[in-house]
């Protein structure tokens, strides 16, 4: 099943599931980030990607200097292993990451959720590349990918089980803007897919034209 078709099936059965409260309140929740998101504040292709030191799912401290190092780098970030929407793209990024080190470029996916969570979703999803913790969502608020989650969605969050605050480390309920970037060894941002819109995420073939189309 093509991502796009996964991405819809979620959405389209909490649509049919959903309690009708939840489901009014989620998706104002959505449509209201969607619509006041400012895009251009942003980091922006041709930017300096900012520093970071980011722990991985073994405490190992991971920096920016180091990964580029290697060559150029590709960053998405994800709200959390309870997304579902998160999910599906970190196991389509695992399909093709022989694809992407083909290219002499190194992937990492980064959330806020501590290390002991990221162990838990590399071991779930046998994702064979660095998952980086960006706890209390710093490195993300310099590149400009906040969203501060309503106290709305407490409640619904409560419901499911979803303790963000024993997963991040604080109660601030904010998470980040799923995000890709590819920036070049020399640090500048080359593409980035940025969407406010948590339930649409970058097809797979997409990374790998940015990839094939620029030189590294």
């Amino acid at each position: 099943m093509a991502q796009t078709a996964q991405l819809d099936s979620i959405l389209n059965a909490f649509k049919d599931k959903a309690p009708e409260p939840v489901y009014t309140v989620i998706t104002k929740s959505r449509t209201n980030f969607i619509n006041s998101f400012n895009t251009h504040a942003a980091i922006q292709v041709g930017d300096t990607l900012p520093e970071f030191s980011l722990s991985d799912a073994v405490g190992t401290q991971r920096t920016s200097g180091e990964l580029l190092s290697k060559g150029p780098l590709l960053i998405t970030f994800y709200r959390g292993e309870w997304c579902p929407f998160c999910n599906i793209i970190l196991t389509n990024f695992q399909k093709i990451l022989p694809d992407i080190q083909a290219k002499g470029v190194t992937f990492v996916a980064i959330s806020p959720e501590l290390p002991n969570q990221s162990l838990s979703i590399t071991e779930k999803h046998d994702l064979q590349f660095p998952v980086l913790s960006d706890v209390g969502n710093q490195f993300a608020k310099k590149l400009g990918i906040l969203f501060q989650q309503p106290d709305s969605l407490r409640p619904i969050f409560d419901k499911f089980g979803h303790n963000l605050k024993e997963r991040n480390g604080d109660d601030s309920f904010i998470v980040p803007v799923p995000a890709t970037i590819h920036v070049g060894k020399d640090g500048k941002v080359k593409n980035t897919y940025i969407n406010p819109d948590y339930t649409k995420r970058i097809e797979p073939q997409e990374v790998l034209k940015w990839l094939g189309e620029l030189e590294n």
